[in-house]
């Protein structure tokens, strides 16, 4: 007959020497624990992080142990979902034999694969961008085709513009002609206009 004590508390030990830092038991009946499991540091040290707590059960390792997650940093929930997922799947392909190191291995090996997914996602993410900009500074470049119908429509737009300017020119020296003397008027009123310019010259 198996003796299931005595192999949860092998196990334990084993597990206190594996993960020094990071076991720790929460009670000895049910015996729970907790192991937090950290991925490799990503780009800028990055990592992403999970608590995992375990309950044996009374016949573990002949039944699957109890688990959830405690706490997480930097995982969204379909991670999250992923991680319950293969917790369950290696959990019953590991029946009948001490798991939690099992467990622990696979769980830290799908957090470095996401550390890789968020590295390979904010590559992607900055290429894309790259990628917009250098289209932004081409389309301002070669700045927009000039086809027949978009010349005449600039042109129409042009000689609207062209006219304005004249009308308000023309206008502008109807104005100052209303307030302008001619040259005779001019003479009438100074008489030294005539001699103006031989004056200047003589200077």
């Amino acid at each position: 007959m198996t003796d299931y004590s005595e192999e949860q508390r092998n196990e334990l030990e084993a597990l206190e020497s594996i993960y020094p830092d990071s076991f720790t038991v929460l009670s000895e009946k049910p015996t729970t624990f907790t192991i937090t499991v950290t991925s490799e540091a990503g780009e800028n040290d990055e990592t992403v992080q999970t608590t995992l707590k375990f309950t044996y059960r009374e016949k573990y390792p002949d039944e699957t142990p109890l688990y959830e997650i405690v706490s997480q940093e930097n995982l969204d929930d379909n991670d999250v979902t992923d991680i319950i997922k293969l917790l369950e799947q290696q959990a019953d392909e590991n029946l009948g034999m001490v798991m939690i190191f099992t467990l622990v291995s696979a769980v830290q090996e799908k957090l470095n694969e996401i550390v890789d997914q968020i590295r390979t996602r904010r590559e992607e993410e900055k290429k894309q961008k790259e990628r917009e900009a250098e289209e932004e500074e081409k389309q301002r470049f070669h700045g927009t085709p000039v086809t027949i119908e978009n010349f005449l429509n600039w042109k129409a737009k042009f000689d609207a513009e062209l006219l304005e300017i004249k009308r308000k020119k023309m206008k502008e020296e109807e104005q100052a002609g209303k307030n302008k003397l001619s040259g005779k008027q001019l003479f009438e009123m100074d008489h030294n206009l005539d001699t103006s310019d031989i004056q200047f010259l003589e200077e």
